[in-house]
């Protein structure tokens, strides 16, 4: 299947409402639709950028640079920050 799983869509969802909020099973799949496809979208610009300089293995910087040249350029900054706290808490 080409989607990311259904729980962990709707665990993340959850946490972006109040308690006592529910989530509609069409709501959830709807989520798990979009988010599976911008992946895919962000993962295929970042492949094309891997193949171009004869590499197999896609980095952080490669999604940066495919969110970037996507015009996800909100984005960039906040994720940086993140791959860094995240480099330095496997070092």
């Amino acid at each position: 299947d080409r989607f990311l799983p259904t729980a962990n869509v709707a665990r993340i969802m959850k946490k972006a409402i109040p308690k006592s909020g529910k989530i509609a099973k069409e709501a959830k799949d709807c989520v798990q639709e979009c988010v599976s496809e911008f992946v895919s979208f962000i993962t295929s610009e970042a492949s094309e950028r891997c193949q171009q300089e004869k590499r197999k293995t896609i980095n952080g910087e490669d999604i940066l640079f495919a969110m970037t040249v996507l015009g996800f350029d909100n984005y960039v900054e906040p994720l940086k920050v993140y791959l860094q706290k995240y480099r330095e808490v496997l070092t």
